[in-house]
């Protein structure tokens, strides 16, 4: 048995031309089963290291290794048998196939890693009905609220069953109740121990969501704190009332 982190990321920097550096010598350490959030307005390199956890990009120089996996050193092929086995992603704008079902859309990853058509689609109607929205497997996206689509968009990213879930500003397209409900979708996939990491401009998402907030300003860490009474224990807190 092993306590290495599920993540670490060691003096990454990232440089795009001769300006300043997107990201400048970052080192992040998240525990398996760990939620954090990364904070900062927009150019502060927050997505930046998203695409270097995700094996999206690669570092100018350090290292940034997941789940045991040295991700900086991968080709483009091992890259994308690495997102297909170990990362699940939800964005801002869900990314859903307009053309395809909820349920197609959702069954996307798995066939796309091998799965058989007939086991993709139990792993695909089980999730949707953990998420609340079975109703909706023969809808197309567009007829769906906001907050109904980012849900599909949770049950495709943990299709493949990935070790980290990458939520890159999730909530950014939502009215409020839809944050609400991302939010303690969030707290409930965490403390089903799921590991997350958050990309966020909302200082109170990440505060309420996450254990750990890093705050990256100028593509460097200016803040790394623990959260008071958020993540695990907020959704266990909640359940109570």
């Amino acid at each position: 048995m092993t306590n290495a982190p599920m993540i670490d990321v060691r003096e990454a920097t990232k440089k795009y031309d001769d300006g300043p550096p997107a990201l400048a010598g970052v080192n992040l350490s998240v525990a398996s089963g760990d939620c954090v959030a990364i904070l900062g307005h927009s150019g502060s390199g927050k997505s930046t290291l998203l695409n270097l956890i995700a094996g999206l990009d690669k570092p100018s120089s350090g290292s940034v290794t997941v789940d045991g996996t040295r991700v900086d050193q991968l080709g483009e092929a091992g890259s994308a048998k690495y997102r297909r086995a170990s990362i699940g992603m939800i964005f801002q704008f869900f990314n859903l196939l307009d053309d395809l079902t909820v349920l197609d859309n959702v069954m996307v990853p798995a066939q796309l890693a091998g799965m058989g058509k007939g086991e993709a689609k139990r792993r695909a109607v089980e999730l949707l009905g953990s998420l609340g929205i079975e109703r909706h497997v023969k809808a197309y996206p567009q007829r769906l609220s906001g907050g109904e689509r980012q849900r599909v968009a949770v049950a495709r990213a943990l299709m493949n069953k990935p070790a980290l879930l990458l939520a890159d500003e999730p909530t950014g397209a939502l009215d409020s109740s839809s944050v609400e409900d991302v939010r303690r979708l969030l707290l409930d996939l965490n403390a089903e121990g799921q590991t997350i990491v958050l990309v966020t401009h909302d200082v109170q998402l990440a505060a309420t969501t996450a254990h750990r907030t890093i705050e990256l300003v100028d593509g460097a860490v200016a803040r790394d704190v623990v959260n008071s009474g958020s993540g695990a224990g907020l959704a266990a807190a909640q359940a109570r009332r």
